[in-house]
């Protein structure tokens, strides 16, 4: 059995009024420099199009999730990998620099 992600998080809290001197306030401010992972992916459209646009290359989803892989940026394991035997083009230098300049404006990788 492989790894299982669910789309979402249930939580169930139990809230009781308190009537206690011994409290703490905690207060903290987010900026967009504070993204989380899951708010900073871009879909691979995203992706190509700002390539496109920035670097005036046409790059295939193939390319920038060799990519992302190389990154350590794969979320799932892919079932469709056939039987190996097929010969993958690696993605050139010039086109994984434009992948990466656009994994780092989507704040993927740093």
């Amino acid at each position: 059995m492989g790894t299982h992600y669910t789309g979402h998080v249930e939580t169930v809290v139990l809230l009781s009024k308190l009537n206690s001197s011994n409290s703490i306030e905690i207060e903290f401010e987010l900026d967009d420099r504070d993204l989380t992972k899951s708010e900073s992916k871009a879909t691979y459209e995203e992706m190509q199009q700002y390539i496109l646009e920035n670097n005036g290359l046409e790059v295939s989803t193939l390319y920038i999730a060799q990519v992302k892989r190389k990154h350590g940026l794969i979320e799932r394991e892919n079932y469709n990998v056939g039987d190996e035997k097929a010969k993958v083009p690696q993605v050139p230098l010039e086109k994984e620099q434009a992948i990466e300049d656009a994994l780092k404006n989507f704040r993927m990788i740093s």
